[in-house]
């Protein structure tokens, strides 16, 4: 198993702040976790050719990596030295998705849902980066069910709210999804960005990153599923 690890810095990304442990997070944080299937499968749609349904077990049988990493929260708060285990989703993209695909498609977003139907969309390019897992540990132990069993998306260079927890279905485009969010004023106030890189910011679609920063640690208590908002229906 390949070790990698996110490029160290000095200090955290700007307007985080270190906390001890790694809490759950979500917005039905008064709700258990959903249940996990006696034989879970990850569902590729979109794009390709007839149906593709993935095994989880499938991932034993790819290149595994171990990948040491923090982990940001929008809210402003960073889980610091983890340690994740799985494959990493380039990997799975090329040897699991691509294959599938349309002749002649051309992918530029994927989105992930979750067991919970939550949904974070990436483009391509932040999908197949370095360092951005389909994991199924952490910390030497499988995932349990506050941290996204049986497996979920890990994209340590973003915001907690692209990594889509309880992963079960992948969907590839070949243009950006639209979010179907209403104009209510928490869709307003938590507006995702749709990089939400950590090192540049990228914490809301439409404000600058200064003016919400406050908001979102006033918040963070009450409302710790900022952390994990994303685009489309059914947010966890």
């Amino acid at each position: 198993m390949a070790t990698i690890a996110t490029p160290q810095r000095e200090t955290l990304p700007p307007g985080q702040r270190r906390i001890d442990g790694f809490p759950r997070f979500g917005q039905h944080l008064a709700r258990p976790a959903p249940a996990v299937p006696t034989d879970p499968v990850i569902e590729i749609r979109g794009a390709i050719t007839g149906e593709l349904v993935v095994p989880l077990a499938t991932l034993a049988a790819l290149p595994r990596r171990t990948l040491d990493a923090d982990f940001h929260c929008v809210a402003g708060w960073s889980a610091t030295d983890l340690r994740w285990d799985g494959v990493a989703f380039e990997v799975f993209y090329r040897r699991v998705i691509e294959p599938a695909l349309r002749p002649g498609a051309t992918v530029t977003h994927v989105a992930f849902r979750g067991l919970d139907r939550y949904r974070s969309v990436l483009s391509i390019e932040d999908a197949l980066a370095d360092g951005v897992l389909i994991a199924d540990g952490l910390d030497d132990r499988p995932l349990d069910g506050d941290h996204g069993a049986p497996a979920r998306l890990v994209s340590p260079a973003q915001y907690g709210y692209m990594s889509t927890k309880h992963l079960c279905r992948i969907d590839v485009h070949t243009t950006a999804p639209t979010d179907g969010r209403t104009t209510r004023l928490v869709n307003v106030l938590f507006r995702t960005h749709p990089r939400a890189r950590v090192w540049e910011e990228e914490r809301h679609g439409s404000f600058p990153a200064w003016l919400v920063r406050p908001l979102y640690r006033a918040l963070k208590a009450p409302f710790l599923y900022v952390c994990a908002r994303g685009s489309g229906e059914g947010h966890t």
